[in-house]
């Protein structure tokens, strides 16, 4: 059990790297896209290259960002029956989740996208758009970074859920545990 606590610590530590390294990409993406905005309406001229700049940079901070938001649980869930549930019941829910539906997409993501980015990579794929920059198989590269981020992020969780069901949350730090609800608590 120690051995599947310190893969959750690992995956979570890499995760936290990867989100809070390229969130600073927004902060990127929205001088850009001022930077095209004053070009265009206050110089009347506009550079194509960073139009696809600001483009580009939205789809890698989103794709490389998201194994990260979902260790921190932020992507949208209806939660009306998983909020007020026990621990067990949030365990076994993730673990249903993460099996039957999280880790078949990761896969479908994968096996399509990698012979997508492998072509890409081969002819050194640019921009379409005249003057547009060049390295889109480096952003295509994201496809992948996407699944194995939030692949592992699956495994984690698969993992947490584990630990839960077999009554050794505690050996998790704090920030991974599941949140107890306090109307849940106070319900009881």
């Amino acid at each position: 059990m120690q051995l599947l606590a310190w893969i959750v610590r690992a995956i979570g530590a890499v995760n936290r790297v990867a989100g809070e390294t390229l969130s600073w990409l927004a902060l990127a993406c929205v001088l850009v896209c001022f930077t095209v905005v004053v070009q265009r309406y206050a110089f009347n001229t506009s550079t194509l290259w960073m139009q696809d700049l600001y483009v580009w940079l939205s789809g890698a901070m989103f794709t490389g960002v998201a194994g990260f938001a979902l260790m921190r649980d932020d992507h949208v869930r209806v939660d009306i029956f998983y909020r007020p549930a026990s621990l067990r019941r949030k365990a076994m829910a993730d673990l249903f989740g993460v099996v039957a539906f999280l880790f078949p997409f990761i896969f479908v993501i994968f096996t399509y996208g990698y012979p997508a980015v492998a072509r890409s990579w081969s002819y050194s794929e640019a921009s379409s758009n005249v003057g547009g920059m060049p390295g889109l198989f480096i952003l295509k590269s994201f496809i992948i970074v996407f699944a194995v981020l939030v692949g592992l992020q699956g495994l984690a969780m698969a993992l947490r859920a584990i630990l839960v069901l077999a009554g050794q949350q505690e050996l998790l730090p704090e920030h991974l545990r599941y949140a107890a609800d306090d109307e849940a608590e106070t319900s009881l």
